[in-house]
């Protein structure tokens, strides 16, 4: 199966990233790669069809890796009004074998694959082999998979993890998640542990606790705010902003904490997705892992857990690249 193409996808709430890619002697390498900001594009097949239309030939094999829950062959975005198909996909591109994971699923298989220099530790923990491993992480939305030895290799699972309800902890935890109700009506973890979520911790601690409100004043057209309130608070330029990265960081390390607890994860707990890497200062300050190690009597057992936050952005394609090209084998 040497010389075959390959495409991988990771298509996100707000942005697309799409690699093309060779596989030679059970290694593939890049041909091109490019980033596309979904609100420029009405689908997904809008976005592939610019970006195959860089290259002569089609694929071999393609997954696409989606923020959604898989059914059969299709998925609805969670957080954006696209359906992607892999048949029609498949047909449209004359792509013999597409197929569809979720994007966490992908980002658990592309952790495989990563390097000791594509990871940043907050605790060394005592990992056991083989044990079960989780892998989460806040962007646009909020994702989580687990990893489970079958025998051979680590199998992933994809989950909706970051929709369940939010677990408030202290008097201000609990006053967010009234304030997010009264919007909402239900509040998972993802509505306050993602970047629209840092954007309602910032208004409420902002409109709600000051008494004159900062806001964010002028921003340029197209900014993220979540981005623009993350920034400001790394470099405490802005009181409101600065309270609402710690408070985010806080519920991010409860949340590691918890998953770590519910799957006994020996093997590691792996913080990926958008946020991380670009608030890694603040994660390494400290206030993270206290929340991650705030469980009562089971604190001494989650010392043992490695810790680890994934700095590269990419690893959902790595994932998607390493299941389009097992695909080559089937």
């Amino acid at each position: 199966m040497d010389g075959r193409i390959l495409l991988a996808g990771d298509v996100g709430g707000t942005k697309t990233l799409l690699r093309l890619a060779e596989w030679v002697d059970g290694r593939a390498t890049t041909l091109e790669e490019r980033r596309y900001e979904n609100r420029d594009f009405p689908d997904f097949r809008s976005v592939l069809d610019s970006f195959l239309a860089r290259e002569v030939g089609n694929p071999d094999a393609a997954c696409i890796a989606v923020a959604a829950p898989v059914s059969g062959r299709q998925a609805r975005l969670t957080n954006l009004e696209w359906i992607i198909d892999a048949d029609a996909l498949g047909i449209a591109f004359e792509i013999p074998r597409v197929s569809i994971v979720n994007d966490f699923e992908a980002v658990a298989l592309g952790v495989g694959e990563l390097e000791d220099r594509d990871l940043e530790t907050l605790q060394a923990g005592r990992p056991l082999a083989q044990a079960p491993r989780v892998v989460l992480g806040a962007g646009t939305g909020l994702g989580v998979a687990w990893l489970v030895w079958d025998g051979r290799r680590y199998a992933p699972m994809a989950t909706e993890g970051g929709h369940a309800d939010f677990a408030p902890s202290g008097e201000l935890q609990i006053n967010l998640l009234k304030y997010v109700a009264e919007k909402f009506g239900h509040v998972s973890w993802e509505r306050v542990l993602s970047g629209p979520g840092l954007v309602e911790i910032f208004r409420y601690l902002d409109e709600e606790l000051s008494d004159a409100p900062l806001g964010l004043g002028s921003a340029p057209p197209g900014e993220d705010p979540a981005a623009r309130i993350a920034d400001l608070g790394l470099r405490h330029r802005h009181p409101a902003a600065d309270e609402a990265l710690d408070l985010f960081v806080q519920i991010y390390g409860a949340f590691a904490g918890n998953l770590a607890l519910t799957g006994l994860t020996r093997g590691g707990v792996y913080i990926a997705g958008g946020i991380a890497p670009k608030i890694l200062p603040r994660l390494q300050e400290g206030t993270f892992m206290r929340a991650f190690l705030d469980k009562g009597r089971f604190a001494a057992l989650l010392r043992e857990i490695p810790v680890n936050v994934v700095t590269i952005p990419e690893v959902g394609l790595v994932g998607a690249l390493s299941s389009a090209a097992n695909a080559l084998g089937s």
